[in-house]
């Protein structure tokens, strides 16, 4: 008897042990985050690399650190091995219940009570957390929270704590309250910390993050919010926010200021809803509910997409709001993460479906320095929206000073040519042929000059009104005039084959004017028309970031680039054509005057047509993403002095232009000089006297 007394009295002693022990372990306040002694999540013990051979592309895992299950692939890349997943976890369903099992034991334990009572058996395996948690916290689902603090931040874990929050949603959302919602955003701010951000990479779904996200937004669908408004979840790396709306709430605003970490300031998001949405709402009280994540934009992992280079970094908070389903409109304040001014930022919707961001859900309505204003399309697929650095904005002073700089030289110099041609234009238009050359000249400066007029319009509205009917307007007329000016290269080189082939019949010069301007602003029109017609419809004819022909999704700027290549090719055949044949005896005196003005075109098409290929191609070069800036300036350069080029090697450097010149200002000095000497005659003087 006495035996059994002292047996009892050590087994109350290892439970009373157990039970402080369990009780150490939940004594963790609210909003406390396990860190390391330095201050960071742990993120897991990595086991050492391979050690075989790295031979390229070949792969290889090891083993997780003790206490973990799964292992580490590796990869070897540029001879070195180099992580590539991960799946180490510690979690399971019975690591969240087990200290809830031992105490619920521990509970019928008593010194009254017969050994043979307690049953020391490990308790029936849980089906699922949901079905735990109905058990041991159905009210407020804190019994996960500590044990998904204390966990490690790995890549295995956190798709566990994904996975975990999945079917809270699916399974436990008929009956959302506040206090479900804020142990919910508590265990979903553990995996959100900077510190476990790298892990999320070497998860092998690549899916885990946008699901990870419509979980949390299914799950705040079901919220149902008792105040007015309420501040539902306040963590560092997580905030939930709700009110009550009906038709006759003025607008309302959610405000937002979180931050990357704690030493860093907050940044900051508003989501307002127009008081013209409110008007669609009955009137019996609905509720709007959002969330925004700081760093979830650094997460988010979007479907590779053929013509988008990815990754496209968010610069902004992802800020989600669940609306009621008659609402469709959100106006979006985001302040930017990266505030240079190289950082161009571009409105964007997570569609939950395709699982990328979608730029034709939002429109940019404003970008200043720091902030950037958005007005967005709300509907069930779309419920959480960024903003994003455009990869191809390269924005310097630099550029800046060279645009502004030869733009203006450019322009001048276009104005100076017009004028040459107009003093000139009765000595240098003795034959058809030469009549179309100087017709050409002139309608390349013009379009040049009206496509640089545009392009200062464009470059000083386009922040202000992205994809509106003014930017099309812009990009059109932008198109159309650049698009002219290398028709009417064009058709200088087929004045050239004209000239040297037809030697007997010699077409009407009216003739050769109606064909010259429907080549020259004929087919530019046709194209730019046709861009239009295809393109505007699908959204996809402008830049996101500026008034000019879109690339990424319609590649609408081909219906720029192709002309221009293929006529740059073609003049320069012609080019060598006219090479080769001129080497022949030419016919007649009036042939050889044709000859003489063909080679002058021949050699001015010779020298323009490439600097114009040139220019273009370094341009299409500069939308290359990771395009060095040298070659954004070499763009300019050619770009901004192209009316240079042409006033230099079509007007300026043609002998004949030269000498009507002089001719022209010898007659004007001469009739000068004759007013100056009348003037000064005895008979002027004797009037003068007699007056």
């Amino acid at each position: 008897m006495k035996s059994q007394e002292t047996m009892l009295c050590c087994l109350m002693l290892f439970l009373a042990t157990e039970c402080s022990h369990y009780r150490s372990k939940v004594r963790i306040k609210d909003g406390d985050k396990h860190q390391h002694p330095e201050g960071k999540l742990k993120t897991g013990t990595i086991q050492e690399k391979c050690r075989g051979p790295c031979l390229t592309a070949s792969n290889c895992s090891q083993p997780c650190a003790q206490h973990f299950r799964g292992e580490i692939g590796f990869t070897c890349h540029q001879n070195k091995w180099q992580k590539s997943t991960e799946t180490c976890t510690s979690l399971s369903v019975e690591t969240f219940f087990k200290d809830f099992n031992s105490a619920l034991r521990l509970s019928v334990a008593a010194a009254s009570v017969p050994l043979y009572v307690l049953d020391f058996r490990a308790p029936e395996p849980l089906e699922s957390v949901a079905q735990g948690i109905r058990r041991n916290c159905p009210v407020d689902y804190a019994c996960i929270i500590d044990v998904v603090k204390s966990s490690e931040a790995t890549s295995g874990n956190i798709a566990f704590i994904v996975e975990l929050l999945r079917n809270i949603s699916m399974d436990l959302s008929d009956n959302v309250t506040p206090e479900k919602m804020k142990s919910y955003s508590e265990v979903a701010n553990h995996i959100l910390d900077t510190a476990a951000i790298s892990n999320w990479a070497f998860i092998p779904d690549k899916n885990t993050s946008s699901d990870f996200l419509q979980s949390m937004n299914l799950f705040a669908r079901q919220l149902h919010i008792h105040e007015d408004s309420e501040n539902i979840a306040d963590e560092l790396f997580i905030q939930t926010k709700g009110f009550h709306i009906n038709n006759d709430t003025s607008e309302k605003k959610f405000n937002f200021s979180t931050s990357m970490n704690n030493m860093t300031e907050g940044i900051i998001g508003m989501i307002e809803i127009p008081r013209q949405e409110l008007w669609k709402l009955p009137p019996n009280a609905s509720q709007a509910i959002s969330i925004a994540f700081p760093t979830l934009g650094a997460i988010l992992r979007e479907v590779h997409l053929p013509n988008v280079s990815l990754p496209r970094p968010v610069n902004g908070l992802v800020l989600s709001v669940i609306l009621p389903e008659r609402l469709k409109q959100v106006l979006l304040t985001f302040e930017k993460i990266n505030k240079s001014q190289n950082a161009r930022a571009q409105c964007v919707g997570w569609h939950s479906r395709k699982r990328r961001w979608d730029e034709n859900v939002c429109e940019t309505t404003l970008e200043i320095m720091n902030k950037v204003k958005c007005q967005c399309n709300y509907t069930g697929m779309v419920m959480s929206f960024s903003i994003l650095m455009s990869p191809k904005s390269v924005e310097s002073k630099v550029l800046d000073y060279i645009t502004c700089i030869g733009l203006s030289i450019s322009i001048f110099s276009l104005i100076l040519c017009l004028i040459i041609e107009a003093a000139v234009w009765s000595r240098v238009v003795v034959t058809e042929i030469s009549y179309m050359r100087h017709v050409c000249i002139v309608n390349i400066a013009v379009s040049l000059l009206i496509a640089n007029v545009w392009f200062i319009i464009n470059s000083n509205f386009h922040k202000k009104a992205q994809d509106s009917n003014w930017c099309v307007a812009l990009t059109f007329f932008s198109h159309l005039f650049y698009l002219s000016l290398f028709f009417w290269m064009f058709f200088k080189a087929l004045l050239i084959v004209y000239g040297i082939l037809v030697v007997f019949r010699r077409m009407m010069k009216s003739r050769m004017m109606a064909i010259g301007f429907a080549i020259g602003y004929g087919c530019p029109l046709v194209i730019a028309g046709t861009t239009v017609a295809i393109t505007v419809p699908e959204k996809g004819y402008m830049r996101p970031d500026a008034c000019w022909l879109n690339w990424d999704n319609t590649k609408a700027l081909l219906a720029f680039a192709i002309p221009a290549l293929v006529i740059v090719a073609v003049n320069l055949v012609v080019v060598l054509v006219v090479a080769v044949n001129t080497q022949r005896p030419s016919i007649g005196s009036s042939k050889a005057q044709d000859l003489a003005i063909i080679m002058r075109i021949s050699k001015n098409v010779a020298i323009l047509t490439p600097l114009l290929g040139l220019t273009w191609g370094f341009g299409i070069a500069t939308l290359i993403e990771g395009t060095s800036l040298i070659f954004h300036i070499i763009f300019a350069l050619l770009n901004a002095f192209q009316g240079f080029f042409i006033l230099l090697f079509g007007t300026i450097m043609d002998h004949k232009i030269r000498d009507a010149l002089r001719m022209r200002m010898s007659s004007l000095k001469g009739r000068s000089r004759a007013v100056e000497n009348a003037s000064l005659s005895p008979t002027n003087g004797s009037k003068l006297m007699n007056r």
